[in-house]
């Protein structure tokens, strides 16, 4: 009985949001590096082909799909951080990353401090996790809140909701989400030139997925906590509440077992043993539609099959509901407790 009332309160909370558009698939090849410009003997290769051998060389070097450098421009105006992404987009918006830097009322150096970057969730508006980052900053920790790409200063005018980083379109999702892999890289370059030593990372769905990804490829990342979580990108587009219209888009053009491997660059699922050896608090939502338990648990059980030490929270909630008092306050303070004893 419960278990019908919260998914029935998660549809509700779902059906808010009236503004979802199910885009046309498409393969996206003209989002990958030489895309349109095929390789020779191979112009008249497949585009689904095409893709997949991109897939495939970025699997091979993961290091060099997430490569970055310094920026050579940050620039801190008062509480905002600035700086080119590595990554180049065809909107020119998207292409300045924006930060939200909190600083605790702790004393001391930047050596001294701890700091955390903190990825919202899909369509997070510019306040979301303000509160969250504010609460880091009473237990201690500084915060930079990174806006995901295609959000809020980044999201050119023809959009309305941040569709170009998950979206049916399948090499512009894999390459966006990319970017936002080298944006977290790009920020610990700047908080390591700034003195930090200790390096936390905070993500709540598509941000927990990319801020796995970011540390697997940062060593400088000490400590990981995932807020949502499945091994696999695919199937929580292919299966959850919050990406049906995105699914809509998908069906009938390409199976899921296809669309798993051509995402597997930005699913957790292929990169965990590289954050081995770090502190990893899981979290997720017993009765979560968005992230279905059932891939939540799976990711769980993958920790434990490799030997990855963890630590789990299972909130009595739903993906939407976790948002909302007095499961938004048991989230933050497991969050919280968790940075706050790892960073010191």
């Amino acid at each position: 009985m419960i278990t019908r009332l919260f998914h029935a309160w998660e549809r509700r909370l779902a059906s808010v949001t009236t503004d979802r558009v199910v885009r046309p698939f498409e393969w996206g090849i003209d989002w990958i590096p030489n895309g349109t410009d095929r390789e020779a003997g191979d112009a008249s290769a497949a585009p689904d082909a095409h893709l997949q051998r991109w897939v495939d060389r970025a699997m091979a070097d993961s290091d060099h799909y997430f490569a970055v450098s310094p920026a050579p421009d940050y620039q801190l105006d008062g509480d905002w951080l600035t700086f080119t992404s590595q990554l180049v987009t065809p909107h020119e918006s998207n292409n300045t990353v924006h930060l939200r830097y909190f600083r605790s009322r702790r004393a001391g150096a930047p050596a001294e401090r701890a700091a955390v970057i903190v990825m919202p969730q899909w369509n997070a508006d510019p306040s979301g996790h303000v509160g969250l980052c504010q609460l880091l900053g009473r237990a201690g920790l500084d915060a930079l809140r990174l806006s995901l790409p295609y959000h809020d200063a980044r999201m050119p005018p023809e959009l309305h909701r941040a569709d170009y980083i998950v979206s049916a379109n399948v090499g512009r999702t894999l390459e966006v989400c990319r970017q936002a892999v080298l944006d977290v890289r790009r920020a610990v370059k700047w908080l390591e030139q700034a003195g930090y030593r200790r390096i936390g990372i905070l993500g709540t769905s598509l941000g927990s997925c990319l801020a796995l990804l970011a540390a697997a490829h940062e060593p400088a990342i000490k400590a990981l906590a995932l807020n949502h979580i499945s091994p696999f990108f695919a199937d929580v587009v292919w299966s959850g509440l919050s990406t049906s219209h995105v699914r809509a888009g998908l069906d009938g053009q390409i199976t899921l077992e296809q669309l798993r491997r051509l995402w597997m660059p930005i699913s957790p699922f292929p990169h965990l043993s590289r954050i081995d050896g770090r502190a990893i608090q899981l979290v997720y939502a017993r009765y979560d539609l968005s992230f279905p338990v059932d891939l939540s648990r799976d990711l769980v059980g993958e920790f434990a099959r490799l030997g990855i030490p963890h630590r789990v929270a299972v909130l009595p909630c739903g993906h939407y509901s976790t948002g909302i008092a007095p499961f938004s306050w048991l989230d933050g303070w497991v969050l919280t407790r968790f940075l706050r004893s790892a960073l010191g």
